[in-house]
């Protein structure tokens, strides 16, 4: 599996055709505890860069953008009930939902760990 990172925060963890999208630990601490999140209903299409949920903390609401392109196939229910678990574990067990891939290229247009790292150093 291979993960990817956006600008905007997002990974996205990649096996065969399914991309399961969450947002950064980066992400997670820059809006401190987190009170609600939105995600799409199963069978919206998302586009990449499309907005495709929100975020909610004490400080901030976010938008939640698609790294990549498809169809939304599973959300997570238990983000619904438990909005802080994305600042337990925001790039594992708090993904956000799942999207089959309809254009596997957009994944050359993200950045890889090390590229994210750096591009996190830079803006901070």
């Amino acid at each position: 599996m291979s993960t990817y990172y956006t600008k905007e925060h997002e990974w996205v963890t990649v096996d065969g055709d399914i991309a399961t999208v969450g947002i950064t630990k980066h992400a997670a601490e820059q809006l401190g505890d987190i009170v609600f999140v939105e995600t799409p209903e199963p069978g919206t299409e998302v586009e990449q860069g499309g907005e495709a949920g929100v975020v909610e903390s004490v400080k901030a609401a976010s938008d939640v953008y698609a790294p990549v392109s498809g169809e939304v196939v599973e959300v997570n229910e238990t983000l619904a009930d438990n909005p802080g678990a994305v600042n337990e574990d925001p790039e594992g067990a708090a993904w956000f939902f799942k999207v089959k891939l309809s254009n596997p290229e957009e994944l050359n247009e993200l950045m890889d760990a090390a590229a994210y790292e750096s591009f996190v150093q830079e803006e901070g």
